[in-house]
């Protein structure tokens, strides 16, 4: 057996059912990867650093040695950690190895994996052509719909909802982990690296493009109207830019309606979070305007701030509604009577006919 070094294209394709083990060092990993990898250090974070400074400061063979100092007392560890982990998953007869730039850590781990007879593969250019074609992805034309609808649409459960039904889905917030709003990180852990949520994109482009390892013609998918910014993370411009010019859908859902929806949703949070929240975009908000939705929350009146911040977000996303890429076709319209993501998602399937 032999270790071979396989194209992008060909390492996605086989990690649909082989794991894959990043073996660069945990700050790297944890900073963004590849989805779904697992990691496997080859080195600390400090002992990277180390030999990084020995190939600098004197040569590429003090390093060697150096990094062959910190290699040899894990290697019998890093072996009994891919037994546990095929032993838990389902099967696989292969193992996917990358590092930075599929250089000499993958390299290493990928011999030590192959001699103890493991079959191995490593990616060639390593997560730096992932990266690459993340970037490339986003800038390719994409067959999408976007769902519209004024805060409290209940938009994020219809999406769900068409998912279910066999539509076919991406949904940036949960991707984002974060609701999109001044409580949107209400309830959620913490947001990803900007460049781990690239990564995850990237991966959902990748899957709705590709069939067993060769190109397909992606189906029209769904997604929700965003701004350019969820929480602290930037939809990448390419692909935000054919948000804008792509077919909407507008849900108008009679403001009392979507209040009780809001209500419902934050109506048991903390307290001094959503007073934060509020405060966060009091600039936004106004100074009277933040003054009474803070004061409704201190009397507990939840309905009474929500009301006030309702008619906020309603004129900020008219504000983006206005600001449509030029050419833009107009939003259909889609009147519903409640928010009902059963009903809702009907009526917006029916509309497409």
């Amino acid at each position: 057996m032999s270790v071979r070094q396989i194209e992008l294209e060909e390492f996605l394709n086989l990690a649909e059912k082989c794991p894959v083990l990043d073996v660069r060092s945990p700050a790297e990993f944890k900073h963004a990867h590849i989805s779904g990898a697992y990691s496997l250090p080859l080195f600390t974070d400090e002992e990277r650093k180390i030999v990084g400074t020995t190939y600098k400061q004197q040569n590429r063979e003090d390093a060697i040695k150096t990094g062959l100092d910190y290699f040899g007392p894990k290697m019998k560890l890093m072996i009994e950690e891919v037994e546990r982990l095929l032993a838990s998953g389902n099967g696989a007869d292969a193992i996917l190895v990358h590092c930075w730039r599929g250089g000499m850590r993958s390299a290493g781990v990928a011999w030590l994996l192959d001699l103890y007879g493991f079959k191995v593969y490593t990616l060639s250019g390593g997560y730096k052509s992932y990266r690459r074609y993340a970037v490339e992805l986003f800038s390719r034309q994409w067959p999408m719909r976007i769902l519209g609808g004024y805060t409290g649409s209940g938009k994020t459960d219809i999406l769900q909802k068409l998912k279910r039904l066999g539509e076919t889905v991406i949904d940036l917030e949960a991707l984002a982990m974060h609701k999109g709003s001044a409580f949107g990180h209400l309830g959620q852990p913490e947001q990803p690296s900007q460049e781990m949520f690239e990564n995850m994109l990237a991966l959902e482009l990748h899957r709705m493009s590709t069939q067993s390892g060769k190109p397909i013609e992606p189906k029209t998918f769904w997604l929700e109207d965003e701004s350019l910014r969820i929480g602290s993370l930037f939809i990448p411009q390419p692909f935000y830019k054919q948000m804008r010019t792509a077919d909407s859908y507008f849900l108008e859902i009679p403001f009392h309606e979507r209040l009780k929806y809001i209500v419902k949703g934050y109506g048991q949070a903390d307290r001094d979070k959503l007073i934060n929240g509020i405060v966060r975009i009091q600039k936004r908000l106004g100074g009277l305007e933040t003054k009474t939705a803070v004061n409704c929350l201190l009397e507990n009146d939840v309905e009474g701030a929500f009301r006030v911040l309702l008619k906020y977000y309603d004129k900020w996303y008219e504000k983006g509604l206005s600001s449509r890429e030029p050419g833009a076709p107009l939003p259909v319209n889609i009147p519903a009577a409640s928010v009902d993501p059963v009903r809702n998602s009907q009526i917006l399937l029916n509309n497409l006919n």
